[in-house]
């Protein structure tokens, strides 16, 4: 489903160009659990950025389900994430102001899609992350865990292919982690290819296999079968 090719990109800082990632190849399948990790600044969440569509490369291919994307325009990437690709951020990113099923409701919103649609999907995927009671809660009124539960849900309301988590535990005690993690294996056994950021074994061990970084480079590309 994701094919890089020789990725690179690099950022100019004053009169300092810092080559991020430096000939990055990788091949993710359909349907397949990744972690990608490695020190700071070992250029992960660069990577993930441009699998998201969040980013450019200045140099290499990138290519989804057989579309190259290596030269679209900021207009096609931003379909691309909003029609098949969804997000789950270290922090939770909720709307304060509005309920739970409002802050799930919302890309749906913004595709245009009419009030009793947006409402059914919301609470089904409500219910499949084990808050349907508390649908009409603020953010402020859910625990951490709980927020988590809700940007899960909201990331998969228009059913992406691809569903991209950046340190998806980095703001919970290790219980609600472990919660989180449980959903995401779930949502992977159901056909859902996942491709995550994290700087934590216990985290990784959820995945199917483990991408390293170091230094914008691949450190090797192992296929760990974890247990």
């Amino acid at each position: 489903m994701i094919h890089l090719s020789g990725a690179r990109k690099r950022y100019q800082v004053g009169e300092v160009a810092i080559e991020v990632l430096k000939g990055v190849s990788l091949e993710i399948a359909r349907g397949d659990f990744v972690a990608i990790m490695g020190p700071s600044g070992s250029g992960k969440s660069t990577l993930l950025n441009i699998i998201g569509c969040l980013d450019f490369l200045d140099a290499g291919e990138y290519t989804l389900d057989g579309q190259s994307l290596t030269v679209s325009s900021e207009e096609e990437l931003c379909t691309i994430r909003n029609q098949r690709l969804g997000f789950v951020f270290q922090q939770f990113n909720l709307i304060p102001r509005i309920s739970a099923q409002r802050n799930v409701e919302l890309p749906l919103v913004y595709a245009d899609v009419d009030s009793a649609t947006r409402r059914s999907r919301a609470s089904a995927l409500l219910a499949q992350v084990g808050l349907a009671e508390r649908a009409d809660h603020t953010p402020a009124q859910l625990s951490g865990g709980q927020q988590q539960r809700v940007a899960i849900a909201r990331a998969l309301i228009n059913e992406p292919d691809v569903l991209i988590a950046d340190e998806p535990t980095g703001s919970l005690d290790s219980a609600a982690g472990v919660e989180i993690m449980q959903i995401f294996r779930t949502l992977n056994e159901s056909g859902i290819t996942i491709v995550m950021v994290t700087h934590e074994n216990e985290v990784a061990a959820y995945a199917k296999r483990i991408i390293r970084l170091r230094d914008g480079q691949l450190e090797r590309t192992p296929r760990e079968a974890l247990q």
